[in-house]
This record gives C-alpha cells, sequence and structure tokens, in this order.
C-alpha cells in the first residue's frame, strides 16, 4: 500500500492511540517520523520511544505518557504542510502555538527541529506540524 502522508499517519496514529488508552504502540520506521519522535520525547508530550530493526524498514514503539488520572499529555495535533500544500516560513515569520504553550515542528537544513530552536539558531522551513 502506497501512503501519500506518512506524517499524517504518525500524529493519526498516536492520536487514536490516545483515545483508546494504549500504553505504547507500534509505527512503521523512517528518519522523519524517528525525528518526530525524538522532539515529542524532549518536550515530554511522550514517555519514550524505541527503534526496532527488522528485515523491513523497522518499527518505531512509543511508549505514551498519561497525566496523573489517566489525562492525555497531548492535547492536539495538527498536520500544517501536506503534501497538496507545503507551507515555508522564514525564521522570523515561525508562529506561536497557543502564546508559546505549544510547540511547532519544522524540518529545517539542520534537521528537525521545534519552533524555539530555529528561532534561536536562525533558521527557517518546512512547517510539518503543531502540537499542544
Amino acid at each position: 500500500m502506497v501512503m501519500t502522508d506518512p506524517i499524517a499517519d504518525f500524529l493519526t496514529r498516536i492520536r487514536n492511540a490516545q483515545k483508546a488508552r494504549f500504553d505504547k504502540l507500534d509505527i512503521p520506521a523512517s528518519k522523519m517520523k524517528a525525528g518526530l519522535a525524538r522532539i515529542l520525547k524532549e518536550e515530554g508530550y511522550i514517555k519514550n520511544f524505541k527503534l526496532i530493526r527488522d528485515n523491513r524498514q523497522g518499527i518505531i514503539r512509543i511508549h505514551l505518557k498519561y497525566g496523573e488520572n489517566r489525562e492525555n499529555t497531548i492535547s492536539g495535533m495538527k498536520r500544517v504542510s501536506r503534501p497538496g500544500c507545503r507551507v515555508y516560513v522564514g525564521h522570523e515569520e515561525i508562529p506561536r502555538v497557543l502564546n508559546g504553550l505549544g510547540i511547532n515542528i519544522l524540518s529545517t537544513s539542520k534537521g528537525i527541529m521545534t519552533d524555539r530552536q530555529a528561532r534561536r539558531d536562525g533558521v527557517g522551513g518546512e512547517l510539518l506540524c503543531s502540537v499542544w
């Protein structure tokens, strides 16, 4: 099966797993998805992730994080730049998510990074998604 938007699939799988209260989920691996998982872990939205090698492309196992009363740590996720409509921003034009309470994830020439890192490093790029 050909997937046209693997990042939207990644976000949807996490969203669905949180709604179903799963502790972990498996996602087909890629460098882009591994970068997104790394950022979600660094920012405290997920507990951990692990790359599992197999004979094909591999699997990313994500361990989801919940609050004290099993409330979601991720309130929402939105795909910004899509295959049909790419969104590129300079470092001065990077929007804030809920006045800094959420993050934007960008694909830049220096790799996948958050909006704060991109502003600090002075690089722009493709605005992949927003998480809050």
